[in-house]
This record gives C-alpha cells, structure tokens and sequence, in this order.
C-alpha cells in the first residue's frame, strides 16, 4: 500500500527480506552505475561526462534517501574522496533533501502517538520544514504555546539501511581492489554501528540531554530540549530554535567580529564535548546548525555521537605534541592508540603530512585565520599527496575511531574558512587540554552518560584497541 505521495507505508519498522530486497532493487542500479562509470574511467580511461552524471547521482540518491544519501552527503566534505564535480553535486543534498507528503505525516504520527495524535498541537505544519537523508522535520505549537519541532522517520528505513550498508561494503570492496591506499573495513563497520544507532530517537534524545549538560553554561552554544512524553523511535520531538542558515548569516556581509563570535561558538560547541567528556558530535555538515541573531549558534541533529576512551583523547593530544615536537616515537605510539597498525617509518611519514596539515593552525600562538594559503585547493592537494604516498608504501588500514573524528576535523575547518574567521586557535585549544587527565575525563564521562541515559560502548573500544 501507498500513501498519497506514491511512497510505500511504513509497515513494521523493523529490517525485512522483502524490505531489504525492494531497497536493493531500487539502489543497485544507482550503485552499479556509479561504480562502473568511475571504474572505467580509472581503469580502461573511459571518458564519461561527469558533471552530468554527479547530477544524475545526485537526483538518484536524494530520491532515495536514507543512508546512501548519509554517505553522499559524508564523502562530499572529505577531501579528494570524489572528483570536485561529485563533490560540488552532493553537497547539495545536505540543504535540499526532497521532503514526504502530508499521507505520509499523517500515517507516521498516527502510528507513533495513536489515532488521537493531533490533539497534543494547537498547531501541526503540514509542509516539512526541512528533511534529511533519514527523517524530516515539521514545525507544529503544543497547547501551552511551546513552539516545537517534530522530526519524523521515513518509512522502511532499517531495511534501507540494511540493504544500502551491503551495497556500501560491496562498492568499498570494488573501490579498493583499484586503489590500496585505504583498507576501510573498520570504517565500514564504524558507520555500521553509527547508522543503526541514528534509526534510534529515543537514543538521539538522549544525545541531546548529554549535550545539554556538557555545554551546560556556555551561552553561545544552544541545544534542543526534547519532549519526552511526545518522543519514540521513530518521532523526536524537541522544542523549536530560532535561527539563520550560515549562508543567510553570510549574505548580510556581517563584520569580521560578528564571524569570529560565530567561529568561537562553533569550536566550543564541538570541542568542549570532546576534550572535555571524550564525545564528538560527527556531523559538522552546514545543516547540522544555525546561526543566532546574538551570535550564538544553535547545535542540530545528535544522531551521530561518537564516545571515545579517554586513552584515545591523550593520543591526540600526544599527536599534537609529537608533531609539534618533531617527536617520531611519540607520533608513533599515538597512532597505534588511534589504532593504526603495522607502521613502518615510510608509512608514519606519510601520516604524519596529514597531521601536520590537521594540526598547524593550533601550532602558532597567534591571531590567524584557519588556513594562511590563498589556493582553494590547498587541502584537496595534501590529501592527495598523502593518498598517493600511502599508495607507494602499501596503504594502511582506517581505525575506526579516527573515521568520526577526521570528520569532524575537516568539516568545521571549511566552516571555518568560510566565515573567513580569525582567532587564536593555539590558545583556545590549549586552555582545552590544559591540565588534561584521563581519570578526571573518565569520571565525567561516566556520570554525564548515565544522567543523560546514554549506553556507552568506551569499554568494548577500550578492550579492541590494546597497545
């Protein structure tokens, strides 16, 4: 059965065959495609138009949604992970997912809150607000006059799931057979567990409680209340934050100053959760905020959290140190506790290119901006010398742990370029990890978790990566 859009039913939300082979039927194509074009033009110098066909996979993929949508949207913000074309395509999709009719709406909150679900709104919009590769979000008022927002799941998503993370691994299994550089099976299976836990809102509820208590008295970040008796696994509902797109903020040419307060903002709201908690919110993409009319930001969507073991955090400190430092023992032993492995000397050096690139902003104490160079392609160029120089020396295989953080990394680094922000990044990161201590950080850790109600999973990590 189908609702009045023409999109299937919700049915049970949990992964079916038939799910799971309908999906595959409609992504195998797009998948098959996708690959083929981009290994003939690899393998055999096949030309093919490729601006035309990153539209193409575009349209494709933000019509199918869900998570082959997640990872378009994540590969457009890597560096060198897709030609400037794809790239430029899909990040598109971040802003302008094509949104479920009102059947749709109307189905799913009846199913979440029963057949009287409407009289918990004075108010229920019902055009989407914004939509997502996962879910879409309504703006509705509650009875006291409380505006909320209400972000719905689409139907059939764990089978969707399911069925795109094998197509992944089998597209991830063709990819590297032409290009050795990257092992990403523990990629893999890092964004395995990040999906399956993102089809969950009562978790993603409580990602926003932990939040609200680690950002607790910074007053440039915001963070969502949820409303617990209007939340399922399927239906999140939080209350309504006012807010500009950055592009928005960007179009009324605001001062250097106003950028700064919204770049500081920005740091904090992703730093201080890590540094502080060993939590990373893993989704910087432009959606994922807005900016406030104080020049504060709001901080959006914790589906994706990633919490690490406090020994990880001193690794990347360690990181920091050595190659501030010079330091190849100490760089050595911080990349097996990120957990790469089988290093020779060749391999770090490689890496070490990467982290240099990563970590020069915070090196010079000093008012600068995020990257000093005037060539747009300065990153997309030192990700593809270290691409080809871990090529040369036999590739290396991505530690799970590093996949989120990388992420994070990146994509507010371009944030950051963009707000053509200025700012000591040396002294805000060191009052970061000043005084910095694994058994303070995991005693904070634990207790923000278990108030927040947030299953940890720091001990399987901690037991997995042994040194």
């Amino acid at each position: 059965m189908a609702d009045g859009d023409g999109m299937p039913g919700p049915g049970p939300d949990s992964s079916t065959l038939f799910g799971e082979i309908r999906r595959m039927a409609q992504t195998s194509g797009a998948v098959g495609g996708i690959a083929a074009r981009m290994a003939g033009a690899r393998l055999f110098g096949i030309k093919t138009d490729r601006s035309a066909h990153a539209e193409d996979m575009k349209v494709i993929l933000g019509g199918l949604k869900g998570p082959m949508m997640k990872v378009a949207q994540f590969l457009s913000t890597v560096p060198d992970a897709l030609p400037a074309e794809y790239a430029r395509e899909l990040a598109e999709l971040q802003a302008n997912a094509p949104p479920m009719g009102f059947p749709f709406v109307r189905r799913r909150m009846q199913s979440e809150l029963g057949p009287d679900w409407a009289n918990n709104f004075a108010v229920f919009g019902q055009t989407a607000a914004a939509a997502g590769s996962l879910g879409q979000v309504h703006r509705a008022r509650l009875h006291d006059g409380t505006e909320v927002a209400c972000k719905l799941q689409y139907p059939d998503m764990p089978s969707a799931v399911e069925a795109d993370l094998r197509q992944l691994k089998m597209a991830l299994a063709l990819f590297h057979r032409m290009d050795n550089a990257l092992n990403n099976d523990e990629a893999y299976k890092e964004l395995v567990e990040r999906l399956r836990e993102e089809l969950d809102y009562r978790r993603e509820a409580a990602n926003m409680r932990l939040y609200r208590l680690m950002l607790d008295g910074v007053g440039r970040v915001e963070v969502p209340v949820p409303i617990e008796r209007l939340c399922t696994v399927r239906l999140l509902t939080m209350n309504w934050l006012q807010g500009s797109k950055l592009q928005d903020f960007l179009a009324t040419k605001p001062s250097e100053e106003a950028r700064n307060e919204v770049a500081r903002a920005l740091f904090q709201a992703w730093y201080i959760p890590l540094y502080r908690y060993g939590v990373v919110h893993g989704d910087p993409h432009l959606g994922n905020y807005q900016v406030r009319d104080d020049g504060g930001i709001n901080l959006l969507d914790f589906g994706v959290i990633r919490v690490f073991a406090p020994r990880f955090l001193r690794g990347v400190i360690n990181l920091f140190e050595a190659v501030r430092d010079g330091d190849d023992d100490k760089a050595h032993h911080a990349y097996e506790v990120w957990g790469f492995g089988d290093l020779s000397s060749e391999k770090m050096a490689v890496l070490n290119e990467w982290a240099r690139f990563l970590y020069e902003p915070l090196m010079q104490d000093r008012v600068r901006a995020m990257q000093e160079t005037n060539d747009p392609q300065y990153g997309r160029e030192v990700a593809q010398k270290v691409h080809a120089g871990l090529q040369r020396t036999g590739g290396v295989q991505v530690p799970r742990e590093f996949v989120l953080m990388d992420r994070a990394a990146i994509g507010l680094g371009s944030v950051f370029l963009r707000l053509g922000a200025r700012l000591n990044w040396h002294r805000m990161f060191q009052d970061l990890i000043a005084d910095f201590d694994e058994a303070d950080l995991a005693a904070r850790q634990a207790a923000a978790l278990a108030q927040a109600g947030v299953p940890s999973t720091v001990q399987q990590d901690a037991e997995r990566v042994q040194v």
